[in-house]
């Protein structure tokens, strides 16, 4: 059992938890929700020792094995397949018996080690690796690839499937689905609800938590909440305590009311300046009752588009791509012809790769057809969202100014109403976005967007950043748009409420999906699982061509995959030069946030004489922690961007 009793925590000067309690038991698989910064993290850090209480305490079973998903994946000189099987420790403890036994001659103890292997299920361990790493989406010939070989997000897949390895009592899942497309989601859900051990999950994918979780711990206003039930569930209870919370702080006031007006009344008469002082006391013992904040901070919507052409916009056999700086083309998705019509709502299937982005590009404009025809109806005004766009916001810039330059005649108090409605009033209208959140600056760019009435929305992955109330009031919001829609989103719960109509991005075409999100499940479960048993045939068949026919086909085959690693080298090249300099920077980043974090949270830092360094430092570490943000940022981009080269 997990067991938190009055526990209290501060990181710096900022409490997180204030003398909280909860318990979670054995096999129990709990979802952590909470707005960013109650402490999500944090939480993780004390399950895993590396943070400890300042009040109350903290207990677990010393005896638990805690597997978590390493945030950093080094360039280490091994295979995928071995990467992963290095998260069985125990297994791995069990080989370096074996080889020292083998080396010292003991054959008695090389006899045990062997035992202890078997007992390990040792002898299937490959094939368990291999089948965690088809399941996240890797091929065959990738699970024998160099670990250094992989772009960063799918380096995060050999993180978590090196996690699921482990032999673990505690599973720990910090935003596990945030590089997965959904097949791979599909899969991981199927796999932790066969999971025996307790789960913690942090998650914005309402469904995700919904299918996996039994137990939610909500953390708001420095306490963490148990609730039954997975995430829906967890809704309507929260907003069922909300109403009787607010109903009895209603009720309350009313009294504090009654008690102060008597006090007022009578405390300056003699007769009555013992029952007046009498009631001073009852309101001074009086717990207050915290009046009722509404879970979701804030909605918003779309204004009402001008009048759209129909057709919108038709592609008729246009090839989407990339051209390099020497004019060789590399297509992604080819044959595209489509019509667009004022007012369709289209979801885009697929995995990743396989073309969904370019795509959504070349309808915005940003990326130039390879071929076939475009045409745009007359008076089409196009949205377009996607994470780059972050990038392309001006840091040192307000919010305010971004709108202003969007809208140089309108009056000042129209742009603050406006920016009012996402969350954006106050000094956070006029303040510079520098220190802004991912999910912050995603909402202004929604923002941007939206004021600019579009009537074709094309959104590419538009939730990344946000928070699970930022979701729903965009997806309330999407869901009352009036213009049409094409939407990029692992996000099932946003794909349900706001489209009406899929489309599927698979082997490089474009083609209508009949059905909905259910039986692109099945259908994804069923393509796995055949992908699968062919890869597994084809590994384990010799062929039946006749050897020189063979050789030739071989030889052809180098041929056009070498060629092909030539076009892609050339749109590589400039992208992993750059993820190599925010690397080092990042690295040094890090070392100089390690010694800041240290000085602050050193008690000694906060004598008198020491206040202007204290001063310098706690500014130093906001600037460095921001600068950390925008790299990472920066850094996920670019390796999404050689994601989409292949």
């Amino acid at each position: 059992m997990i067991r938190f009793n009055q526990f209290t925590l501060a990181r710096g000067t900022k409490p997180l938890f204030e003398q909280t309690s909860f318990t979670l038991n054995p096999g129990e698989k709990a979802g952590l929700v909470g707005a960013n910064g109650a402490g999500k993290s944090t939480l993780f850090a004390v399950l895993r020792g590396e943070l400890h209480a300042d009040g109350g305490d903290f207990a677990m079973p010393p005896s638990w094995q805690i597997a978590h998903v390493a945030q950093e994946t080094p360039a280490a000189d091994k295979t995928a397949l071995a990467w992963t099987l290095d998260g069985d420790a125990a297994l791995r403890a069990i080989e370096a018996r074996i080889a020292a036994a083998s080396a010292a001659h003991d054959g008695a103890a090389e006899g045990e080690a062997h035992a202890a292997f078997a007992d390990a299920d040792g002898y299937t361990a490959p094939a368990r690796a291999e089948a965690l790493l088809l399941g996240l989406g890797f091929t065959l010939e990738q699970t024998r690839e160099q670990v250094g070989s992989f772009s960063g997000g799918w380096r995060m897949r050999l993180n978590l499937a090196q996690a699921l390895m482990c032999r673990s009592d505690l599973l720990l899942l910090d935003e596990p689905t945030n590089h997965l497309d959904l097949d791979a989601i599909v899969w991981l859900e199927d796999w932790l609800h066969r999971y025996p051990g307790t789960l913690i999950v942090i998650s914005h994918d309402r469904e995700f938590l919904d299918s996996v979780c039994n137990v939610t711990l909500h953390l708001e206003q420095q306490q963490i909440k148990r609730y039954g039930g997975n995430y829906s569930q967890f809704e309507v209870l929260r907003a069922q305590q909300l109403a009787l919370q607010q109903s009895a702080y209603e009720k309350q006031q009313k009294t504090v009311e009654h008690l102060q007006s008597y006090i007022d009344r009578f405390k300056a008469q003699a007769t009555k300046a013992r029952q007046a002082q009498s009631r001073v006391k009852a309101l001074e013992r009086m717990e207050l009752i915290a009046p009722a904040h509404a879970s979701s901070p804030f909605t918003f919507e779309f204004r009402t588009p001008d009048s759209a052409p129909n057709p919108m916009m038709v592609m008729e056999d246009v090839r989407c791509g990339y051209r390099t700086e020497e004019h060789i083309e590399i297509p992604i998705v080819q044959h595209v012809t489509l019509s667009i019509q004022n007012g369709q709502r289209i979801g885009l299937l697929g995995a990743n790769g396989q073309g969904k982005s370019t795509l959504i590009k070349t309808l915005a404009g940003t990326l130039e057809a390879l071929g076939g025809h475009v045409r745009e109806g007359k008076g089409l005004r196009i949205g377009y969202f996607a994470q780059h766009q972050l990038e392309t916001l001006r840091p040192d810039d307000s919010p305010l100014q971004h709108l202003a330059r969007l809208a140089p005649d309108t009056r000042e108090q129209e742009l603050r109403d406006f920016l009012g409605g996402f969350n954006f009033s106050g000094d956070m209208a006029t303040a510079a976005i520098t220190p802004f959140s991912g999910g912050e600056k995603a909402r202004l760019a929604l923002a941007l967007i939206i004021w600019q009435k579009p009537n074709l929305l094309l959104l590419d992955e538009p939730t990344n950043h946000l928070d699970l109330e930022t979701r729903h009031a965009l997806t309330m919001a999407l869901a009352q748009f009036e213009g049409t829609l094409i939407l990029v989103s692992h996000d099932r719960h946003l794909l349900r409420a706001t489209t009406d109509q899929f489309m599927l991005v698979a082997k490089h075409r474009l083609q209508p999906f009949d059905g909905d999100l259910d039986d692109y499940r099945d259908w994804l479960l069923q393509h796995a699982a055949d992908q699968r048993a062919a890869a597994k045939a084809s590994n384990g068949a010799g062929g039946v061509e006749s050897g020189a026919d063979a050789a030739v086909n071989r030889k052809e085959q180098r041929r056009l995959e070498a060629e092909t690693r030539q076009k892609l080298s050339h749109l590589k090249k400039p992208l992993q030069s750059r993820i190599t300099k925010i690397e080092k920077e990042m690295d040094m980043l890090n070392t100089e946030k390690a010694t800041l974090d240290a000085f602050v949270a050193d008690p000694s830092s906060y004598e008198p004489e020491r206040k202007t360094q204290l001063t310098d430092a706690i500014r130093r570490q906001a600037e460095v922690t921001t600068r950390l943000e925008t790299l990472e940022a920066e850094w996920l981009e670019k390796h999404e961007e050689l994601e989409q080269i292949g």
